[in-house]
């Protein structure tokens, strides 16, 4: 098929072109290059340098004729989206529509897109499966709901078959070692205990140790970006074989202490990597992961490299071949 990836630049969607190429998928990268990186581009791919929000580049890069496209060009940072909403509104609400009028507008009626976790807020049971309220806790998550919402009435009305992924934290490389950009100012914990282990920084902050877990710290469902790949690309299978439309979760279903992968870190690494036990953040709850049951079941998905163990290997690798080009 011929697929247009709109954010195939940046961390999760260079890996998602990497899957599509490896299934011989014909790939074009749309990519405004604002978090995205040259770098993470394959020379075997088409290129078109453009924004969401411009409805003319859109309008351009679809008539170009696609059989599908992936949509991952949101903003993504929870905090900042709490602080500037007004950001998040045009650029993930507007900016989705955008896509997917033009879409319509040239035929293209199969979508994947990455949604998030976030839109289910505080968790009422564990694991979370699909079912689970949606009561997202900041601005972000509520963004991505409503595009799933939206999403759902363009099916009803217009035919538009879409694939919305769920998941939390997306971490470690590509294992071949062939992408190893690294994320611009990320949050993240893995990129943050890397960055520490490097001496970008100088210590690691972990908000609060005496939460009602295994060992006081946080609880979090880390996937690893290979898996979310190849997850895309089986959704993407899955509604143009199916001819409908899937909404589903992707997660370790184990979940990780914060304590346990800056262990790992420090072992795999060898590195001391100072940390400072620090008070809680606030709205942060004490566990989160969602069950892979559906994903299984509709997409013979289950993860592959989100162990504890490859998640920090591949990013450390990613780290020093990237810090050592730089050298």
């Amino acid at each position: 098929m011929k697929v247009l990836v709109i954010g195939g630049a940046g961390y999760i969607g260079s890996h998602v072109v990497k899957a599509l190429m490896a299934k011989e998928h014909s790939v074009t990268v749309f990519d405004n290059l604002s978090s995205g990186l040259r770098q993470n581009l394959f020379k075997e791919n088409d290129f078109i340098h453009g924004d969401i929000l411009n409805t003319e580049q859109l309008d351009k890069a679809f008539a170009r004729g696609f059989d599908a496209f992936i949509h991952m060009a949101a903003f993504k940072a929870a905090g900042e989206s709490m602080i500037e909403p007004e950001k998040y509104s045009v650029n993930n609400l507007t900016g989705t529509i955008n896509i997917m009028n033009a879409a319509l507008k040239h035929g293209c009626k199969r979508m994947v897109f990455s949604s998030s976790a976030a839109v289910f807020g505080e968790p009422q049971y564990l694991p979370i499966d699909e079912k689970h309220p949606k009561n997202p806790e900041n601005y972000y998550g509520f963004t991505k709901l409503n595009i799933e919402q939206i999403m759902q009435w363009y099916d009803q009305l217009k035919g538009l078959r879409f694939a919305a992924l769920r998941y939390f934290n997306a971490a470690g490389y590509d294992p071949e070692g062939v992408l190893y950009g690294l994320e611009q100012n990320p949050a993240n914990l893995l990129p943050v205990i890397m960055e520490t282990a490097c001496g970008m920084r100088k210590q690691l902050k972990v908000f609060g140790n005496d939460y009602d877990t295994r060992d006081g710290t946080c609880i979090r469902d880390y996937v690893h970006v290979t898996d979310l790949a190849d997850a895309h690309v089986r959704a993407l299978d899955y509604i143009t074989r199916e001819n409908r439309s899937l909404t589903v979760n992707l997660g370790s279903e184990k979940g990780v202490t914060v304590t346990e992968m800056l262990e790992a870190a420090r072992r795999i690494t060898g590195q001391e990597i100072p940390a400072e036990y620090v008070g809680r953040r606030a709205g942060d709850p004490a566990c989160l992961y969602a069950t892979s049951a559906y994903a299984r079941e509709a997409l013979d998905w289950k993860p592959r490299y989100s162990d504890v163990d490859p998640l920090i290997s591949t990013t450390w690798k990613a780290y020093q071949k990237y810090l050592g080009e730089k050298r």
